[in-house]
């Protein structure tokens, strides 16, 4: 067997398990985000927040994904925000009763907005995972092209 022959099975071969790896790996993170996805999407549901009827968007509709998170979260700083009178927490005086009201009411915005970020997560992972298994096929392709070049 000729050296130029070793060198192109070797080459085969190390380009073959390289995309493969490349292939589990996005398997794993696109499985890891759709896990992810349904486990925020469990919890979220679990508390049983409906969104208040006065909502802008998704009224009435039970907080379980990002858009319904993100209209609850708006609405509580619009309620927050009239019972402050417009001042946000920082505005308030350290005795004002209603500086609770606010503190409860950025909390709650925090929760929800922190959701909204693990769904955004949760989708660029699964995305990645997908674009990262594209990746492994096309590199697949390739190396199957330039270990059997085509002879003019």
């Amino acid at each position: 067997m000729s050296d130029t022959a070793t060198r192109s099975t070797s080459t085969d071969a190390g380009a073959a398990s390289g995309t493969g790896f490349v292939k589990i790996v996005g398997w794993v993170v696109a499985a890891i985000g759709a896990v992810m996805l349904v486990v925020v999407q469990d919890q979220l549901a679990a508390e049983n927040i409906i969104v208040a009827e006065d909502a802008q968007w998704f009224a009435g509709d039970e907080v379980n994904g990002p858009l319904t998170a993100y209209s609850q979260a708006d609405i509580i700083n619009q309620h927050a925000l009239e019972a402050s009178e417009g001042k946000t927490y920082a505005e308030l005086d350290r005795e004002d009763p209603v500086r609770a009201t606010m503190m409860n009411a950025s909390f709650l915005r925090a929760s929800l907005f922190t959701s909204v970020l693990a769904f955004g997560v949760s989708f660029m992972a699964m995305g990645l995972g997908v674009v990262q298994i594209l990746l492994g096929f096309s590199m697949t392709r390739v190396a199957g092209m330039l270990s059997h070049p085509v002879r003019a």
